[in-house]
């Protein structure tokens, strides 16, 4: 069973309501789930979370435990994390959760998550890289936000899948 919560909000023609319905009937059925009004600060404190925490792992080989949080390895994702706020803030996205809290927390919990672009590398897939880490760097190009850590994160991830075959 799930340990974390599904996030449901509104979508293209449906109300906060409709998410709220959505929800409670996912908690019905013993699952987790919060409904937003507005589920963008959610969905932009996951993207900056994913897009820092998944490609740290798919380049280091390590799963996401307390190094993300101590020592030089900690201090390259606060790094990332602080670039990703700081394009959520041009975005004009209040953040529902700080990534950086999001990631001690996850560290503390003493399991060894082995997030699934670790596990994409591992098996020599296409990773998730363009849609998570890829729309982060983008959305910063637009906003004019400079992203040096995580556009090398996104080329290297890039360059190790283009080293598979």
């Amino acid at each position: 069973m799930l340990d974390t919560e599904t996030w449901v909000g509104p979508y293209r023609g449906t109300t906060p309501a409709d998410a709220h319905a959505v929800a409670d009937l996912i908690v019905s059925s013993g699952l987790k789930a919060a409904a937003f009004d507005d589920l963008r600060p959610a969905q932009w404190s996951k993207l900056i979370f994913n897009a820092t925490v998944n490609a740290v792992a798919a380049l280091t080989g390590l799963p996401h435990d307390p190094h993300f949080a101590q020592g030089r390895l900690g201090e390259l994702v606060r790094g990332l994390m602080d670039e990703g706020k700081a394009v959520a803030a041009a975005a004009g996205v209040g953040l529902w959760e700080d990534p950086w809290e999001m990631n001690v927390l996850a560290t503390q919990r003493g399991h060894r998550h082995s997030p699934s672009m670790l596990e994409d590398v591992k098996a020599h897939r296409p990773t998730e890289i363009e849609s998570i880490t890829g729309s982060l760097v983008r959305e910063a190009g637009k906003r004019g936000v400079p992203v040096p850590l995580h556009a090398a994160l996104y080329a290297l991830v890039r360059a190790k899948e283009a080293s598979y075959s």
